[in-house]
């Protein structure tokens, strides 16, 4: 009997035990069929969200509404005057934030320079710092210091356009900017690249002399000449802009900021190419082209100035039109382009040009431009210049109006476009700016006012570095973001 019991007693416990063992395993198929099935499903999930073929599936938002194409970038500008200004404003149309970092006190010298408005920043200020916020820092502050370490860590560049060797005794060598923030992409506009003048001071007419546009504009009977166009200061802050998107974007793959620079000489002489290729050129004869040649004059050893000369294949010059006598802008400039040559015989009543042998090709009218061009110029001085441009561009005939600035700040088409722009400022009332010159379709730009002095000092200290209200407080008593007593003159660029 007891046998019996103790049998039945072991088969129930042998029992009970493959039960457990059974359900137990039936439980870890089924939480292990879970957990597959919700890695698999997350997976799946988020490459079909967020993925097309490998790539960013495109946005489903209307366009236009998808923010603009720098947002997020977040700029600490040291620039001044007006190189470095016009790249950072220019990111800044793009959408990033941008931070000027100016004196207490003094800020950009450029603020009082060509002053029009009594105790209003000047347009020369107004017209390069559109879209920024503007923070007051004293550099040699302990606590200044401190502030402009955070911004660092915070920001994605540092744009400078200082003197040469100015950022390092400010404390904010490549060195110490990447152990603070090795993302960071240092970007620096300068006079001249590494060799004999990298230390030397530049300004506008300094770098178009050093990179080539002086030496070849003007009339080959007068001196060297600039042009109104500042293609030294603004061409390269634009260059530096595409260097600075160029390090962005490389950022992306590799992690590490670089550091980004862009001569003045260099941007110039990037705007004169067409020059250097015709230095080339002119070891292999003379330049056909330019009006010296059908003049008989003999050409030296470098480019010469050519005048009105189109600098291409497609021979052009300025021509008078109706009321030059009195208005200095009434010209036009017209292009004697082979495909339409026809055409403009035909305009300009000189039908037999077509097919006489003097005029009829382009090689044998580079002899006489002088000629062609004081013939046409007949025709003109009888239209005004948007007279003869709507003729002309009847027939496709290459030519343009010379338009004076008046013309330009009140041509309707340009503020339609963004091109030109109606801001309005606090102190000095409504102004004109310069709009964004490149026009993205899905990125509009935002072009603002520019800030007064230290306007976004307390907002940038709380809501970008996290200072609290106390913070703030101390800080401003400690002097670091006020003007001294005795303000400092500002430095000349």
């Amino acid at each position: 009997m007891a046998k019996r019991k103790k049998k039945a007693a072991k088969a129930k416990s042998k029992a009970a035990k493959s039960k457990a063992a059974k359900a137990k395993t039936a439980k870890a198929k089924t939480a292990a069929k879970r957990s597959s099935k919700k890695v698999v499903k997350l997976k799946v999930k988020k490459r079909a969200a967020n993925k097309v073929n490998g790539l960013p599936r495109p946005s489903s938002k209307a366009w236009g509404q998808v923010g603009r194409a720098l947002e997020g970038v977040r700029i600490l500008d040291f620039t001044h005057v007006q190189s470095g200004p016009t790249c950072t404003q220019l990111l800044a149309y793009m959408g990033a934030d941008v931070i000027k970092v100016e004196r207490p006190g003094v800020g950009d010298i450029t603020r009082g320079q060509l002053r029009d408005v009594k105790g209003a920043d000047s347009l020369y200020f107004t017209m390069l710092n559109g879209s920024k916020r503007s923070i007051t820092i004293d550099s040699k502050h302990g606590k200044g210091k401190e502030i402009l370490d955070r911004l660092v860590k915070e920001c994605d560049v540092l744009v400078e356009n200082f003197a040469p060797g100015a950022l390092d005794r400010m404390g904010l060598t490549w060195e110490h900017i990447h152990k603070l923030n090795p993302r960071m992409i240092v970007a620096s506009v300068k006079g001249f690249g590494p060799g004999p003048y990298e230390d030397c001071k530049v300004y506008e007419n300094v770098a178009q002399c050093a990179g080539g546009s002086a030496s070849t504009t003007g009339f080959r009977d007068g001196p060297p000449l600039v042009t109104g166009a500042q293609i030294g200061d603004t061409g390269t802050g634009l260059h530096l802009a595409l260097g600075i998107v160029s390090a962005l974007y490389q950022r992306i793959r590799t992690g590490r900021g670089q550091r980004v620079l862009a001569a003045m000489q260099d941007g110039v002489l990037n705007l004169c190419r067409v020059k250097l290729r015709d230095q080339q050129r002119l070891t292999h004869g003379p330049l056909t082209e330019y009006s010296q040649y059908g003049e008989g004059v003999r050409f030296g050893n470098a480019v010469p100035r050519a005048g009105n000369d189109s600098g291409g294949g497609q021979p052009g010059w300025i021509l008078k039109c109706k009321g030059w006598e009195s208005d200095p802008d009434a010209y036009i400039y017209f292009i004697t382009q082979a495909p339409v040559w026809g055409a403009i015989c035909d305009v300009i009543g000189k039908p037999e040009w077509k097919t006489d042998p003097d005029y009829a090709t382009p090689p044998a009218r580079l002899p006489r431009l002088r000629q062609v061009f004081d013939t046409i110029e007949k025709w003109t001085e009888t239209k005004t210049k948007f007279e003869a441009m709507e003729i002309l561009n009847k027939y496709d005939i290459p030519c343009g109006p010379i338009l004076s600035m008046k013309e330009i700040a009140e041509d309707q088409s340009l503020r339609e476009t963004g091109t030109v722009v109606e801001v309005d400022h606090p102190r000095r009332g409504k102004y004109l700016t310069v709009g964004n010159p490149i026009k993205l379709s899905d990125s509009p730009a935002d072009v603002r006012r520019s800030p007064l002095l230290g306007e976004h000092t307390e907002e940038i200290l709380r809501k970008v570095l996290g200072y609290s209200e106390k913070e703030v407080a101390d800080i401003k008593l400690s002097g670091a973001i006020t003007a001294p007593d005795k303000p400092a003159k500002a430095e000349a660029a």
